[in-house]
C-alpha cells in the first residue's frame, strides 16, 4: 500500500488566522519549483493587482524574469538589469499558475469582505510535491523512468493600510 504525502496545513499558522487575510493554495501543480522560489521572491512584498500586471507582461515576453538564484548558464537578457539580475528567462507555464493563484486569492478576499484592490502579498512558499513515475521506452524491456515535477504553492495576502 502506498501512502501519498499532500500538502495540507500553511507555512504560517499565526497571520493565517487573522480577519484581515485571505489565503489560497495549489496543490502538486505541475511546475517547476526553481521557478516558482524566483517568482515568489520578486514579488512578495508586492500589491496584487501590480503583481498580477508584472507575471502578464513576461508571459506577454515584453519583460523577463530575472534569476538571481538559479542562474547558471542561462543568457543575459537585453536592457536593464532588473531585480538586480540580467540573467533572465520566460517559465510562461509556472507564471500561468502563478497568476491564476493570485487571482484565486483576490477572489478569496472579496468573498471574505476584504478590499480586494487594496491587498498586499504578506506570504508566499513553495515546496516540492509528489513527483508522478512515468516510462519512456529506452531498448530495454523495463524502460527508462522518469519523474515529472510538481510543486505546491501557497499565498496569504493582507490589506494594505
Amino acid at each position: 500500500m502506498t501512502i501519498y504525502m499532500v500538502k495540507k496545513e500553511y507555512q504560517i499558522q499565526g497571520l493565517v488566522q487573522a480577519k484581515s487575510t485571505a489565503k489560497a493554495m495549489m496543490k502538486n501543480k505541475p511546475v517547476s519549483l526553481k521557478y516558482s522560489l524566483e517568482i515568489m521572491s520578486n514579488i512578495k512584498g508586492m500589491r496584487v493587482d501590480k503583481a498580477i500586471t508584472w507575471l502578464n507582461r513576461i508571459i506577454r515576453m515584453e519583460e523577463f524574469l530575472p534569476l538571481r538564484r538559479y542562474n547558471k548558464k542561462v543568457g543575459h537578457k537585453r536592457g536593464e538589469a532588473k531585480g538586480f539580475a540580467k540573467a533572465g528567462r520566460y517559465p510562461i507555464r509556472c507564471l500561468k499558475a502563478f497568476v491564476e493563484l493570485l487571482n484565486s486569492v483576490k477572489a478569496n478576499a472579496d468573498y471574505k469582505g476584504l478590499d480586494s484592490e487594496n491587498l498586499l502579498i504578506a506570504h508566499m512558499f513553495a515546496s516540492q510535491g509528489f513527483g508522478r513515475r512515468s516510462y519512456q521506452p529506452q531498448g530495454r524491456i523495463s524502460g527508462k523512468a522518469r519523474s515529472s515535477k510538481s510543486t505546491h504553492l501557497e499565498v496569504v495576502v493582507r490589506e494594505a493600510r
